[in-house]
């Protein structure tokens, strides 16, 4: 657990410029501090000590705004950016060098039981906003962009974005993503398509516009 904590404590220094010791990480990060409080909570959850783990998970939500249930399971250097409103459900499965930033919700899509939230590969980025619902697969060093919805399962080294989420990316080898998102710069697919239809209508205009000449006066 404490190897788990430093390198937590090491990806908040890694991954936000603003981060300028690991003192001011230690005091001032609520995404730090919720992630502390998680550590605690899923070891004694972990020995089978019942109702406190749950009422140290509430504690931390009161105090940071953020909602990890003590039954996730989350890997080494994981980082919440600026993460009032991260919502975090009982079965949810994170990898390593996950980032998630504020307002993102890995949840259930229902009442069912078993296996209800998602898993996260490693590597993965979640743009704020972002929903991830019911027990899909984000695979390996995938993006999700700001606000995504996401209802199915996103295979490795893939963009997606919109509602519901659609793949925009998908490079054919393995790379590690930055843990940052270039939102001003994502592709627009609905966009690029209008423009394609609009490239094609006046190509057409072109040619009926060849094949039926004005008449002359």
């Amino acid at each position: 657990m404490f190897m788990k904590i430093k390198d937590d404590l090491a990806a908040a220094q890694e991954r936000d410029p603003a981060a300028t010791s690991k003192l001011e990480v230690i005091l001032t990060y609520a995404g730090f501090h919720a992630l502390l409080a998680y550590r605690i909570a899923h070891r004694l959850h972990k020995w089978g000590v019942p109702f406190i783990p749950r009422v140290i998970s509430q504690l931390a939500r009161w105090l940071t705004g953020i909602e990890i249930h003590p039954a996730a399971k989350i890997g080494r250097s994981f980082f919440i950016d600026h993460g009032m409103g991260v919502v975090i459900g009982e079965t949810t499965e994170i990898g390593d060098n996950v980032t998630l930033f504020q307002g993102v919700t890995l949840g259930g899509t229902g009442k069912e039981r078993g296996k209800r939230h998602p898993t996260l590969g490693n590597h993965v980025v979640v743009g704020a906003g972002a929903k991830i619902l019911g027990g899909i697969r984000i695979g390996d060093n995938v993006k999700i962009g700001a606000n995504s919805v996401v209802l199915k399962s996103v295979p490795p080294n893939s963009t997606v974005i919109g509602v519901p989420a659609r793949i925009i990316k998908t490079e054919g080898r393995e790379r590690i993503p930055e843990a940052t998102m270039d939102h001003a710069n994502m592709p627009d697919p609905i966009a690029d398509r209008f423009e394609a239809l609009e490239r094609e209508l006046i190509e057409l205009r072109k040619k009926l516009d060849s094949q039926n000449p004005p008449e002359k006066k």
